[in-house]
């Protein structure tokens, strides 16, 4: 900024923002006395004429005009918001030859302040330091608000730091400025420093630094206690702020305290009271005061509506917005903006879309960003996408620039191309480092499976917070990184960042991976109890989806008994965990408690119903289901649903039946049908159906090799070993390869993975002795091998060979050597497990008195005296 400009620059039409605002045409200075003779006027009655226009005419009419009717009537304009006028009237002092004083310069920079112009703020600046009145207390505070509002924090700081005088007014002003900037932590820092030096805080600095601290209780009472050691605890603007602060910092019950004691209350103060009190969920002591409000003769202003309207919004309840919406229409507040714009949401919320729009569209013209947002958001609610890109696009050709939540809004919108765009656009803007943006902007890359992109908008946000956090976190979730969604969570609290109950809830569900440790996810419940975030719904009902999915369906059992409130997520992954633990009978308990209470199902509770159904063999039963689903709760049956009941029939060996489901079907068949299909069509030996399932799964996924392999064992287990071969054969041409069987286990917090006939471990020794102590026990138990699982074509002895050699013995002969006897052995998978090796678990669970769980492709296995808990079903 150059300081040093001559009063020629400062009055050239052609280069000063101020005397070109003389071009401009103001309606105001028509002057119908103008052939009237003049009068004598007193300086003062400028500030007594009431209307704005009458008092241009008295100073038209003014024979001679002195240096303070200029100020007097460009107070006037200041403090009327006249933002032209008083600019122009300033232009037309310089050139009367007028040289400003203090208070036209504090006049005029508060003007500039009030309409945000920066430019010719500073402008102005440079005037006051020409004329030397930039030393003036009130000159340099008009100016250190004039670049605190306008944005410019760093001028503003400047000007108070060589300023010789500060006094309260100075110091207000600056606080304020940091407040509005968010420097929340600096306003306490300087509220101290201005006492060190001996300045007295009014009742303006104590509201200030109160709102300052909107989010912090400790901070909240600690400046309680300093209103009260000043005296301030009878101002009603202190008592406001008090109200509001303690309101959003959960101090609800100390708020209200305040405003009970109050003896004069005003507007904000009811308004700060029902804002609170929304805030905190109390939506009936809300209409409550509301009405109290009315009582006591208060009247209501556009706030309080916004406030009481956003009560109704968390209700729902559409007759009580009518009702509302009458009232605002009957007290002239129906065409504010934020009652207007609170109207709208809290229909949009209700599903009037049509009602909503019809109120947005008769805003004629003042629609801002917020109510275009807020219109975008409640589309995107209510499933209307299309509208909401539409009314996006409508939004940016009239001139309305995104902010920050319309941003966070439309990046909801799952379509690729677009959010590609929207990425574009909020580079451009300079958003792509905000919290909010960068935060749905990676949160719909993650949806979308573009994972790499997300990793690199969260790099690029600047102050990560909590809520952006975990959403990287429940993107690794998503995408099984369990290890590298560790990895973040020790990073956010190494950096300071106290996770909350969301966080918790990513974490844990990234614990749910087949590939993840099952003693972290013990870890972090036990942080989560340290943290008491424990028994929030989403982490309770996080843990039981991660201990029913990780093998320990008892644990699950205890967190779901213990929730105090449970949604859907709970009552789902507690069917759906008994469901795949073989426990079908608790299964549909579960099921029919859930029913008892009247709690809501969908789509997945029935997967999972159904799915136990098929665990345990019930077709009668999965049958019944599945007709309450479509006929009671009239639920469209999803590909999954059809593909549990064909599994259903094709276990139980009615594969007829299966088939007439598949050829009813309302849309093809995908390749997991065909799987079931084909894996029951090998145990119960029906070679032309299979190769039917296997030509249809292969043509829908010619590159995954697990229909060349079943169709290939289905045959070899016939004899008919050519075609065995020319299966095998189509598979090298076609370049697929088999996937390999292995199974791990996790010992002392660390997973060894182990391959059929695998040699790698340092333990091998001790491992293969073991099988063959086993061996030689379960043959003196009766144990025969089951040659019929090796698919080659052999010698008997050969195949016993590699049945004892298969991944998932050696994982829990591991386990048994490595681990107490009081240590359940825990085993994964990723194929099924073998009919051999199945019996082969049962009798090593009888003869080493051994509890052992092995989680497969398709269920978890419980073995335990000689029995596993599929009862021989799977």
């Amino acid at each position: 900024m150059t300081l040093n400009v001559s009063l020629r620059a400062l009055t050239n039409i052609s280069n000063n923002p101020i005397s070109r605002l003389s071009r401009y045409q103001f309606h105001c200075h028509a002057n119908p006395l103008q052939n009237s003779h003049a009068v004598a006027l007193n300086p003062r009655t400028l500030l007594l004429v009431t209307d704005p226009g009458s008092a241009q005419q008295m100073f038209d009419q003014t024979p001679l005009r002195h240096l303070k009717q200029h100020n007097q009537l460009l107070f006037r304009y200041s403090r009327n918001d006249q933002t032209q006028e008083a600019l122009h009237l300033f232009v037309s002092l310089h050139r009367s030859g007028f040289s400003p004083d203090g208070l036209t310069m504090s006049c005029v920079l508060n003007v500039c302040g009030g309409c945000f112009d920066g430019t010719v703020g500073e402008q102005v600046h440079c005037q006051c330091v020409k004329c030397g009145h930039v030393h003036h207390v009130s000159v340099a505070t008009s100016l250190v608000d004039m670049y605190m509002k306008t944005g410019n924090v760093g001028n503003g700081r400047r000007i108070f730091d060589e300023m010789d005088d500060r006094d309260v007014v100075s110091w207000n002003s600056f606080l304020t400025g940091y407040l509005r900037h968010g420097f929340s932590a600096q306003v306490w820092e300087l509220f101290c420093q201005m006492q060190v030096e001996g300045c007295k805080p009014n009742n303006y600095t104590v509201s200030t630094v109160i709102s300052a601290f909107a989010s912090s209780g400790d901070v909240a009472m600690q400046i309680h206690a300093l209103v009260v050691k000043l005296g301030f605890e009878a101002e009603t603007s202190v008592c406001n702020s008090l109200i509001s602060t303690l309101s959003k910092s959960g101090m609800l019950r100390d708020a209200r305290a305040i405003f009970d004691n109050m003896e004069n209350r005003d507007s904000v103060s009811w308004n700060s009271m029902i804002a609170g009190l929304v805030t905190n969920g109390q939506n009936l002591e809300t209409f409550e005061t509301f009405k109290s409000m009315q009582l006591a003769g208060a009247k209501p202003t556009d706030a309080t509506f916004a406030s009481v309207i956003k009560s109704c919004t968390s209700l729902k309840d559409l007759a009580l917005v009518r009702v509302l919406h009458s009232k605002t229409l009957k007290t002239g507040f129906s065409t504010h903006q934020s009652v207007a714009t609170a109207l709208m949401v809290a229909l949009t919320k209700c599903k009037e879309m049509d009602d909503a729009f019809c109120l947005f569209s008769l805003m004629h013209g003042g629609q801002d960003v917020v109510s275009w947002t807020a219109m975008i958001s409640g589309y995107l609610q209510n499933g209307g996408t299309d509208q909401a890109v539409n009314l996006f696009s409508q939004m940016r050709r009239e001139g309305v620039k995104p902010n920050n939540f319309t941003y966070s809004a439309i990046l909801t919108v799952q379509y690729a191309v677009f959010i590609s765009e929207i990425h574009a656009e909020v580079i451009k803007t300079n958003y792509e480092k905000s919290s909010s943006v960068g935060t749905a902007l990676l949160d719909a890359y993650v949806k979308l499976g573009n994972f790499n992109d997300a990793v690199k908008v969260f790099e690029l946000i600047e102050a990560k917070d909590v809520i952006a956090w975990s959403a990287m976190l429940a993107g690794y979730a998503q995408a099984g990184e369990t290890e590298e969604a560790a990895k973040i969570f020790h990073r956010l609290t190494r950096e300071g960042i106290k996770p909350n109950e969301f966080t918790f809830s990513s974490i844990i569900n990234a614990c749910t991976a087949p590939t993840a440790s099952v003693e972290q996810g013990k870890q972090f419940h036990a942080y989560a109890i340290k943290l008491r975030l424990n028994n929030f719904l989403c982490v309770s009902s996080s843990l039981v989806t991660m201990y029913a999915k990780r093998g320990n369906i008892d644990s699950a059992r205890e967190v779901f008994k213990r929730q105090k409130e449970r949604d859907l997520v709970s009552w789902n992954s507690m069917i759906s965990g008994y469901a795949q633990h073989g426990q079908a009978k608790k299964a549909l308990e579960v099921f029919e408690e859930m029913r008892k209470q009247n709690m809501e199902v969908d789509a997945i509770t029935f997967i999972g119903v159904i799915s136990a159904c098929t665990h345990a063999g019930l077709v009668e039963k999965g049958q019944n289901y599945f007709n309450v689903m479509v006929n009671d709760h009239h639920i469209n049956p999803t590909m999954e649903h059809y593909s549990c009941m064909i599994d259903l029939y094709s276990r139980a060996g009615m594969l007829g039946k299966a088939m007439d489901i598949i050829n009813g079907m309302p849309f093809p068949p995908a390749a997991t049908v065909w799987c079931s299909v084909l894996a029951a069509s090998r145990v119960h030996r029906n070679i032309e159906l299979g190769k039917l399932a296997a030509e249809k799964i292969i043509s829908l996924e010619p590159q995954v090799s697990a229909a060349y392999v079943l169709l290939s064992n289905m045959y070899a287990a016939a004899g008919n070993w050519q075609e065995k071969v020319n299966v095998r054969k189509l598979m090298h041409k076609r370049k697929v390869k088999k996937e390999p069987g292995y199974s791990w286990i996790e010992v002392k917090n660390k997973t060894y993975t182990f391959l059929a006939g695998d040699l790698s471990h340092p333990m091998s020794d001790h491992i293969y002795a073991k099988l063959s102590e086993l061996n030689i026990r379960l043959r003196d138990a009766g144990y025969q091998p089951d040659t019929n699982y090796v698919f080659h074509d052999i010698e008997d002895e050969q195949k016993e060979a590699i049945l004892s050699h298969h991944s998932e013995r050696l994982a829990i002969a591991f386990g048994l050597i490595a681990t107490l006897p009081d240590i359940p052995i825990q085993i994964v998978k990723n194929l099924r497990v073998c009919g051999d090796c199945h019996s082969f678990i049962k009798l090593v669970s009888l003869i080493e008195e051994r509890y052992i769980v092995v989680r497969d492709l398709k269920r978890f296995h419980h073995f335990k005296g000689g029995l596993c808990s599929c009862g021989d079903y799977w």
